[in-house]
């Protein structure tokens, strides 16, 4: 009798567990469904809105329409339209651009600029050495004034200037040129490989090393390591990392650069959309004992802010400036599309070592140390010795070293 009873038991378990399964499975594919129907009516929506006005403008508009530009904008605006502050559109000529840039085959003449709200020209921040530029004496602190007979003037903004010096290797370009005094000048520059520096050390006074880590690209960490290295073998007994204006669009090599500071312990993770936590990197038990600082405002981003919260985090590094600029996000790799296009956008959340994050919010510094208008004025005439900002972290680390 009992195992009669035993089996009836075991068969109506059986069936309870199989009626369970049924209703969860029911459930689950139901949900699916609806979001599927969800997504398709979405879409639907969104295609028959562009068709009616594509509909109504092609029956009615008086102006020619050039279907490149068209497509382009629109894909531009579908990226602006996913509320996605980071993701970016690249046009099939913008991203064979990057790609050209990305493997030598498109190269600039060897300045770093920026648009120059005041003259309209692009004033030259920094001569890299061993490029054209650098032979023919251009200078930090000159203006190109036009290229190839065109006025800077007229191109919108930095990126169209950095794209009017792009060309493919052994180009001529001619440049207009002002030399710091306002001489006007013109040269035929070649286009030829140089390396693009990205960390420029400099062994100040009382033992202080400075390290003006200008970008964060593929070969910074190691350039970083390097800088560092030389700086301790002439004598530094304490650090400023000045990470102003570095939107570190390589996290990876800042991550190299954190490790190198921090000692052994979790960096950073990333958190995806599905909520999955993955670690970044976790330091080995090399670190910086000597004191630092990090000089940062609100042109410091991504890497560069996962770089100053790890060493304000694990290495106890004061943040001396203003707060940053509040892009904590992991960028995918860029997309590309069959007409030659591409995209990229935001896959995840950069998160520090405890899972906190600074995206939106940015990080306050610990001393604020903000420029008078003045100050912003001039900002780009100031040297490492007279510049307001590295002078108050130079003295912040006095304080810690004495």
């Amino acid at each position: 009798m009992s195992k009669k009873v035993n089996l009836a038991v075991a068969a109506t378990v059986t069936l309870i567990a199989m009626a369970v399964t049924f209703s969860i499975t029911m459930v689950v594919s139901m949900n699916m469904f609806n979001d599927i129907v969800t997504g398709v009516k979405n879409r639907e929506q969104m295609y028959n809105k562009l068709s009616e006005i594509d509909r109504y403008v092609r029956n009615n508009e008086y102006a020619d329409i050039n279907e490149d530009t068209l497509n382009d904008t629109i894909a531009s605006g579908y990226m602006l339209g996913i509320s996605d502050p980071y993701a970016r559109y690249y046009s099939a000529a913008a991203y064979t651009e990057r790609v050209g840039l990305e493997n030598g085959r498109l190269m600039g003449v060897g300045v770093s600029i920026i648009k120059d709200a005041t003259s309209g020209y692009a004033r030259i921040l920094r001569v890299y050495d061993g490029s054209p530029a650098a032979e023919n004496g251009l200078q930090a602190g000159g203006f190109i004034t036009s290229v190839n007979g065109t006025s800077v003037r007229t191109m919108t903004d930095t990126a169209a200037v950095n794209s009017a010096l792009t060309g493919e290797s052994g180009s001529t370009v001619t440049l207009g040129y002002l030399t710091p005094d306002r001489q006007e000048q013109s040269f035929d520059l070649v286009r030829t490989n140089y390396t693009v520096a990205t960390v420029f050390p400099q062994l100040l006074e009382n033992g202080v090393g400075y390290v003006d880590i200008d970008s964060f690209a593929e070969g910074s960490g190691l350039e970083f390591r390097t800088a560092v290295d030389n700086l301790i073998g002439q004598g530094a007994l304490s650090f400023v990392f000045d990470l102003r204006d570095n939107t570190g669009d390589d996290l990876n090599a800042a991550l190299i650069a954190a490790d190198y500071c921090v000692p052994a312990g979790l960096i950073a993770q990333s958190q995806a959309k599905d909520g999955t936590v993955t670690d970044l990197r976790v330091s080995d038990d090399h670190e910086i004992t000597a004191p630092v600082v990090c000089l940062v405002n609100s042109g410091t981003a991504g890497g560069a802010e996962l770089f100053a919260n790890a060493l304000r985090r694990m290495s106890g590094a004061s943040l001396i400036g203003t707060t940053t600029a509040g892009k904590g996000v992991l960028l995918s790799e860029p997309q590309s599309f069959s007409d030659g296009s591409a995209c990229v956008i935001t896959v995840g959340l950069l998160l520090d070592n405890e899972g906190g994050t600074w995206n939106g919010s940015g990080l306050t510094p610990d001393i604020e140390a903000a420029l008078t208008t003045d100050e912003q004025s001039s900002y780009y005439d100031f040297t490492v010795e007279t510049d307001p900002q590295i002078n108050r972290a130079v003295t912040a680390l006095a304080a810690l070293v004495s």
